[in-house]
């Protein structure tokens, strides 16, 4: 029975299309995965020129080269002859139940991939996340960490931050300091604001363009206020506020100046308080 076998008929009928379609989805394997290493190089060198934070390029990397890979994987078996489409249905229901179950994560990691990619803030920059200040500390794809003025470390979630106002306080070199101080009705407003303009001016960390603002700003109900915005460096801001403030409270002082503060005056008539006593 063996000996009527024409082994050579099977072999080319059965193996011989087969070996060719494993050898070129071997070739199209090995081909495709030194693509997408070459493709990846690229994209890294590309941001690199571009001076992008070195977390960003190994995350663009890892999902450019995941992303190719895949591709190549599914070439490869649809030369061997199988049906990927329900493969692919497969991993997209499998996505799908994940990205359902993790909906708060994914988020998050949405959020973090943003913020890497925009930078709105880096690390090292005074900012104000989701209504907290702080000292950037370290930027995660979940997750950021705030260090605070009194050296609390915060852990924000980055779909808090991404959905909430961002404020760089860092972005630019320099800041305007505003403040208000307000004088009795009584005092000489000429005197007084000669006098805050003087201290502003007595400062050197105060720049002269854009040139610093006195002016009377409100005649409000206690006071005569006035608005006082100097522009400092950045790094000055805080200094420069408080120490405005105490030499504005020492020469108002010093010259007679007084700080009004709200008070309020009682009249009862005459014929109250008779009845009152009665």
């Amino acid at each position: 029975m063996f000996e009527d076998l024409n082994i050579e008929a099977m072999a080319d009928t059965y193996l011989a299309p087969y070996a060719a379609n494993i050898a070129l989805a071997i070739v199209i394997f090995i081909a495709g995965k030194w693509l997408a290493n070459t493709l990846t190089n690229v994209v890294v060198k590309l941001l690199q020129k571009s001076k992008r934070d070195d977390m960003l390029i190994s995350f663009v990397a890892s999902i450019t080269k995941t992303i190719l890979l895949l591709f190549v994987a599914i070439a490869a078996l649809n030369q061997l002859g199988i049906d990927t489409t329900s493969l692919i249905a497969l991993l997209g229901a499998a996505g799908l139940a994940v990205g359902l179950a993790l909906q708060n994560s994914l988020q998050n990691f949405a959020a973090g991939v943003m913020l890497i990619v925009f930078s709105p803030f880096k690390a090292g920059d005074f900012v104000e996340l989701a209504g907290v200040a702080g000292v950037v500390e370290n930027i995660g794809i979940f997750s950021s960490v705030l260090r605070t003025g009194d050296n609390r470390e915060l852990i924000i979630p980055n779909g808090s931050i991404y959905g909430s106002i961002i404020i760089n306080y860092s972005a630019r070199s320099t800041r305007r300091v505003d403040m208000v101080f307000g004088i009795d009705y009584d005092d000489d407003l000429r005197v007084a604001k000669e006098l805050l303009r003087s201290i502003i001016l007595a400062d050197d960390r105060v720049l002269s363009d854009p040139e610093p603002v006195v002016a009377v700003s409100e005649l409000a109900d206690f006071s005569v206020n006035f608005i006082v915005r100097p522009w400092v460096k950045s790094a000055d801001y805080w200094p420069v506020l408080w120490d405005t403030t105490e030499k504005v409270k020492l020469e108002f002082d010093a010259h007679g100046l007084s700080i009004p503060y709200p008070q309020m005056d009682i009249h009862i008539p005459k014929r109250a308080m008779d009845t009152t006593e009665n």
